[in-house]
């Protein structure tokens, strides 16, 4: 690792929890292959002080954050400007230094969420995302590109599900994609389930070890008995590897895909928009993310 010095530019992470993050890890793997003077931080933040934390950071001539669950939206507040992708799905995952001390918001996790899936064919695919937060944001503008026929958001809270469903069918007004909610209290989802493609959690259930497996399972364990082996399981979350409900999948003979890929990908393209380096050593970055993981 290249010694810390007092040229050594500060670059970070903003969210809560951060303590499981790999992102340390695969960022400054990076820094040292580019020869960057950079050290990347996790930062743990609690909601009401994200502008605080991300004026103080830009003061201190910070060369970027990212930014993760639960803060994608309420970040919105610290930017002055946002980029066309991040504007359009109101999430932020990326804070790109701007003059006057202030900060851009990007989002790098739409194209990163596609790489895990440009060999599979998903044209005119029926598929469910599990949660409606600003993940989910960055996925269903994901899944327009790739001409699939029905997104299915499946959701706790039936205002902000409303909301979503609301907001994703006016930004994909255009496209003949049909988007529809369902409140996982409100109504039967076995037959949703039974006819999904591609299936994507964007919560943070599993991220975690709960009292018992079928709390640490989105949706609970039961519902997964009518999954077909046709259908790919894609978790965003990356750690633990594989997570409950992708074992489960695994059980089924599912394709699964966990969310390492993009947590590189999306990793890579923040580096990108940070340093203006187009080169980035995506290989190395997941290479040590693994071996941490082995750990």
């Amino acid at each position: 690792m290249i010694a810390i010095t007092g040229k050594t530019k500060l670059v970070g992470l903003l969210g809560q929890p951060v303590n499981h993050s790999l992102s340390p890890i695969m960022h400054n793997a990076a820094y040292e292959e580019m020869g960057l003077d950079w050290c990347y931080m996790a930062f743990p933040c609690d909601k009401g002080n994200i502008e605080k934390v991300t004026t103080a950071l830009r003061f201190v001539d910070c060369k970027g954050l990212n930014v993760t669950i639960p803060h994608k939206q309420e970040v919105l507040k610290a930017c002055n400007k946002l980029t066309k992708v991040a504007n359009d799905i109101q999430a932020v995952n990326t804070l790109i230094p701007e003059k006057n001390n202030q900060w851009i918001g990007a989002n790098t996790d739409v194209e990163g969420f596609l790489v895990p899936l440009k060999s599979h064919n998903l044209i005119d695919k029926s598929v469910i995302v599990i949660g409606n937060g600003g993940s989910a944001r960055a996925v269903v503008m994901g899944l327009n590109s790739l001409n699939i026929k029905k997104i299915t958001i499946i959701g706790r809270n039936k205002n902000s599900l409303d909301t979503f469903v609301k907001n994703m069918k006016n930004l994909l007004s255009k496209n003949q994609i049909k988007i529809e909610g369902i409140n996982n209290k409100e109504k039967n989802l076995t037959s949703y389930i039974e006819e999904a493609d591609l299936i994507i959690n964007t919560t943070p259930i599993g991220m975690h070890k709960q009292k018992t497996e079928q709390q640490n399972i989105p949706l609970g364990n039961q519902i997964w008995d009518n999954l077909s082996n046709k259908t790919i399981l894609y978790d965003l979350i990356y750690t633990p590897r594989p997570t409950n409900w992708l074992k489960l999948g695994e059980k089924k003979n599912c394709f699964i895909i966990n969310g390492l890929d993009m947590l590189v990908e999306q990793g890579a393209l923040s580096i990108r928009l940070w340093s203006g380096f187009n080169n980035v050593p995506t290989q190395i970055m997941k290479s040590s993310a693994e071996k941490h993981l082995m750990v």
